[in-house]
């Protein structure tokens, strides 16, 4: 799945987890919920099972291990070990700016999870767990975030790996399963549903992107992650042009795998990851006063880098979103994506 829009914008500061490793784990596991295998196409669900639920909790509870283990001591390559995809991206990110600073890692708690396991016949596998997150500071819990945590195996040569998480800000709807408690998996073309899910990330860019009176306003909910993130770049917008500069931004796609599993009502939740592109310069791309560089983008320009832009300051951020995709039939319904998590991926000053 690669979704590409262009558009210009202002950015907005991303709420992200950071490092998921916690010091304690707090997993009494629910298998009620289920988990689902992920390709570039999305093949939907079968009758064998190539995954287990247990084998699913298995692999939940060994990443919590481990990155719990990877959190305490810093360690970052343990703790990328088991990241892939933009999850990746985004804890390299926060592990070089954590080493940059000498700030200790976050630690996290997680509670029960719930997990959503599709019955897929063969590789690659994937599935979902919905858990509360809390970080915790020397013992002391911060309030409990609604999280959803996508791991994929590729091949059996590859092992496990966290591909992405998002914070909830919206419930997430119920997920529809069989009797043995697996999940279903939409293909990622799917013309039942108001969006083929392949479209839902570059709908919510073009409206990021345009803002609330965008042509696709009228199949995207209006939200945080869309309506909202679009008003607070708007205004870092805003006050980049009272300074004399210009600035733009873009959501678009990143060619990482996508998941789709059927809800109840026929529609489907989907995780994608987007990446969020800006730049603030003079105009003109002349030589002028300093543009300072964003205080969580500067540990991860080039140690030869200037820490502020003369002509200008490209900053990037990796996202994994989470939206419902409605079924045709329902009547006046709206793509909402209900929850986000990105971090800064990159920087760069001239």
């Amino acid at each position: 799945m690669t979704l590409r829009r262009g558009k210009s914008g202002a950015r907005r500061t991303p709420r992200y987890l950071g490092v998921l490793g916690s010091a304690a784990l707090a997993a009494t596991v629910v298998l009620g919920g289920c988990t689902h295998a992920a390709t570039p196409t999305n093949a939907v669900s079968g009758s064998e099972h190539a995954l287990t639920l247990a084998e699913a909790q298995a692999t939940y509870i060994a990443y919590i291990t481990a990155s719990t283990e990877a959190a305490k001591q810093g360690d970052a390559t343990q703790g990328l070990e088991r990241a892939g995809d933009e999850q990746w991206a985004i804890l390299h990110a926060q592990y070089t700016a954590l080493a940059t600073t000498g700030t200790p890692v976050t630690q996290y708690s997680y509670g029960k999870p719930v997990f959503y396991v599709p019955a897929l016949p063969n590789y690659p596998l994937w599935f979902v767990v919905a858990v509360p997150v809390r970080t915790d500071t020397d013992g002391n819990l911060g309030p409990a975030v609604n999280t959803l945590m996508v791991f994929q195996r590729f091949i059996p040569s590859r092992p496990w790996t966290l591909d992405g998480s998002a914070v909830l800000d919206q419930p997430l709807p119920a997920i529809a399963r069989d009797s043995d408690g697996y999940a279903t998996a939409f293909s990622a073309a799917d013309s039942s549903l108001l969006l083929p899910p392949d479209l839902v990330g570059a709908t919510q860019a073009a409206v990021v992107d345009e803002g609330p009176t965008a042509p696709a306003a009228a199949v995207i909910g209006s939200g945080l992650q869309t309506t909202g993130m679009y008003a607070v770049q708007n205004a870092q917008g805003n006050a980049a042009s009272v300074r004399g500069l210009n600035y733009q931004w873009l959501l678009e796609g990143a060619s990482y795998a996508q998941y789709e599993l059927r809800t109840t009502d026929g529609g489907a939740l989907v995780l994608y990851a987007m990446y969020l592109n800006t730049t603030t310069e003079h105009p003109g791309n002349v030589s002028g006063s300093p543009i300072p560089v964003a205080a969580d983008v500067i540990p991860l320009l080039p140690a030869s880098a200037a820490k502020v832009g003369h002509k200008g300051v490209n900053a990037n951020w990796t996202f994994e979103f989470a939206a419902i995709d409605p079924p045709q039939t329902a009547h006046g319904a709206k793509v909402e994506v209900i929850g986000g998590s990105g971090a800064p991926t990159y920087g760069h000053t001239y």
